[in-house]
């Protein structure tokens, strides 16, 4: 996600925040040390409710890295890879590949909403302990109050309707019951677009009633609708690849840069005259070394041009996505990692770059399946 930094591992997985985190932060402990505690328990000192609310809001962000936490942990049992867990303002969110039975896309769904419920009871048992055993009746409240968001995370996720985890479990169960994945991921994206129509209604009467949380409905309704369409897209994208071979989608011959150029030499020998805003690269051999995205150059100050390497500038060969010429399309996009031009995939065989694969490739792939007549939509 765009506005994230990686601060950690967990279990293995790259964890980043979202630059709205902090503001998520500041957001809930305000709410719960100035407006929560002070209703509930009036007579406390300012400090105590500022650590409270602090304190509170930070439990909130380790709860849902919990939540998110658990899909990792099932996916990657069930042999789903990873790619990272962000955390953001409206939660969090893991990327990770497709799941390759609907079993496992259950498991993997109800994980996350389950440990939020399971959060929720364990907090609220110890909220009530420490209050009735030892009369701690501050962090008693910090801990009811973690436990009824947790329940409200847990349960609003259980909602029927994609990107929501309940709307996971939906399609699970449709494509468990059909064998029709992708019947299975129409359905869902459908529901989430329903659902964020309906959050962002019902947000804007809250807020023409003077309900601050209103916007927040409002916010949550555009992400859920926004990401409800992008996968509406991705399903009409995976059925036109069903059994594409990246031989079949690649364009080849491919346009290529000397990586022992100087960026001098490139603008002037390449980039002026190159089709594609993306190039790879090739070695003194003729082995593939790289990719370089044209706006690179433009970064480069005129005075160094004459001295730095394309390859110094380039996407070295180990962090592209590459893939044989027999591999099946579909699978090399999960794993796939978007240049600033979008995605660019290069196919090699024998050491050799053959093709590659661009957006527009897919995009056109798309195209004739839809002039086939089996348009998803």
């Amino acid at each position: 996600m765009n506005g994230s930094v990686r601060i950690a591992r967990v279990l293995g997985v790259p964890l980043r925040i979202h630059w709205t985190v902090p503001l998520l932060v500041a957001l809930f402990g305000y709410s719960l040390g100035a407006q929560t505690l002070p209703a509930r328990l009036p007579g406390r000192s300012n400090a105590v409710y500022t650590v409270a609310g602090l304190a509170g809001a930070l439990l909130l962000i380790v709860s849902l890295l919990a939540h998110e936490t658990a899909h990792a942990i099932i996916a990657r049992r069930k042999g789903i890879p990873v790619q990272d867990i962000t955390l953001w303002a409206l939660g969090g969110m893991t990327r990770m590949g497709k799941p390759r039975t609907a079993g496992a896309a259950f498991l993997v769904a109800a994980g996350g909403p389950l440990t939020s419920l399971v959060i929720g009871g364990a907090a609220l048992g110890a909220g009530v302990a420490l209050n009735a055993l030892f009369g701690w009746d501050v962090p008693a409240a910090v801990l009811v109050w973690l436990a009824w968001v947790n329940f409200l995370l847990g349960v609003f996720n259980l909602l029927p309707a994609a990107p929501l985890d309940g709307g996971r479990v939906v399609q699970s169960v449709i494509w468990r019951r059909t064998g029709d994945r992708d019947r299975a991921e129409r359905a869902a994206a459908r529901s989430g677009q329903v659902l964020g129509f309906l959050l962002i209604a019902g947000g804007w009467v809250f807020a023409l009633r003077g309900a601050f949380g209103g916007l927040w409905l409002m916010v949550t309704g555009f992400f859920v609708l926004i990401v409800a369409n992008a996968e509406r897209r991705q399903t009409e994208v995976a059925a036109a690849l069903h059994g594409v071979r990246a031989a079949d989608a690649m364009s080849s011959p491919v346009e290529t840069c000397p990586d022992w150029l100087t960026v001098e030499r490139g603008v002037d020998d390449v980039a002026m005259r190159a089709r594609h805003s993306t190039l790879p690269l090739i070695d003194f051999e003729g082995r593939p070394s790289g990719l370089v995205d044209l706006s690179r150059f433009a970064e480069i100050p005129a005075a160094q041009r004459g001295t730095s390497r394309v390859r110094d500038v380039a996407t070295p060969m180990s962090q592209c996505t590459t893939c044989r010429p027999d591999d099946l399309l579909e699978g090399v996009l999960e794993r796939a990692h978007p240049s600033r031009s979008g995605i660019r995939i290069l196919v090699t065989e024998g050491g050799r770059l053959v093709g590659i694969v661009t957006a527009r490739d897919i995009a056109r792939l798309v195209q004739r399946h839809t002039l086939r007549g089996t348009d998803p939509g």
